[in-house]
């Protein structure tokens, strides 16, 4: 497994094959929900952990790859918030 760090754009893309190999190959049944913090930057939490300081809910739950497919779809803007206000957008 290679040791560089990818970015949260490639971890998305990553095929159902190298989901796996991280994984060392076990099937991943958790159920999780997409967690969202102040500055518009999302992730995925599992359901069933207290959320930490910083994140909220944003409303969608489910398996991993259906999380990080909501999130692939709702965060097309990678800059944090107050970089896009700073930015003028």
């Amino acid at each position: 497994m290679s040791t560089t760090q990818n970015s949260p754009q490639q971890l998305l893309e990553l095929s159902e094959a190298e989901l796996n190999q991280v994984s060392g190959g076990m099937e991943d049944t958790t159920q999780y929900m997409v967690v969202v913090n102040h500055e518009e930057q999302y992730s995925i939490w599992p359901a069933n952990r207290e959320l930490p300081l910083g994140w909220n809910n944003a409303g969608f739950s489910g398996d991993k790859s259906s999380c990080l497919g909501h999130i692939q779809t709702v965060w097309t803007d990678m800059r944090p918030l107050s970089l896009r206000k700073a930015m003028g957008g």
